[in-house]
């Protein structure tokens, strides 16, 4: 069974590059060819394919609001993701979305050949060229994640985060739907838990521990 893939660029020759590309490969179908990024979900929903190779910057819905539908909608199709180049938050946008393959449009062809295989049969492809920075921030931000979780509850962590992005007592009762008193309370509990004594002390854990 070939491995069926659809692409999505919004530059159509570009388009006509990658349709070349893979059409020389005997173990790849191309189901369908995207230019605009509002099409891409419903392209995706009637072939679905394997494997979608995605450009980050497609014009009126850009890739990464693409890659929040396809997880919303809890498609099994593997994403490749493919930019010029990529911002930091960006891709650690993408990563968190369940991205498990990016590629610089600078590489040589056969290397996005290569990493849509990999990810097609369930690995990863990053290049280390486009990651850089934003893999090491993901993999310390994770580890942060993990270690306070081991200290916090799933409640307490997420005061941890709204209290550190500068919200008041008020502002996340409301937004959590609680009271002020159980803010405090949790407030409370944090700071014994993590032996701090104030907002700014919190803001600046919160802060090395890339939870914000």
């Amino acid at each position: 069974m070939p491995i069926t893939i659809v692409l999505a660029d919004d530059h159509p020759i570009v388009l006509d590059g990658l349709e070349s590309l893979f059409r020389l490969e005997e173990d790849f179908r191309i189901a369908a060819r995207c230019v605009r990024g509002e099409d891409v979900v419903p392209t995706v929903l009637q072939h679905r394919p394997d494997v979608l190779v995605l450009d980050i910057r497609m014009p009126r819905m850009d890739g990464l609001a693409v890659l929040r539908e396809i997880r919303q909608r809890q498609l099994p199709t593997k994403v490749v993701l493919l930019a010029a180049a990529f911002e930091e938050e960006q891709l650690l946008e993408a990563l968190r979305l369940g991205v498990k393959g990016v590629v610089l449009k600078e590489q040589a062809p056969p290397l996005l050949v290569q990493c849509v295989r990999r990810v097609y049969a369930g690995g990863q492809w990053i290049e280390e060229q486009a990651a850089g920075k934003a893999l090491d921030v993901l993999l310390r931000r994770d580890a942060g994640v993990r270690e306070a979780a081991g200290a916090l509850t799933a409640r307490e962590l997420e005061l941890v985060r709204l209290a550190a992005s500068g919200l008041r007592n008020k502002e996340m009762a409301h937004r959590l739907d609680i009271s002020e008193g159980t803010v405090k309370m949790h407030l409370h509990n944090v700071y014994r838990k993590l032996g701090i004594d104030s907002r700014v002390s919190l803001a600046v854990y919160a802060r090395s521990k890339g939870l914000i």
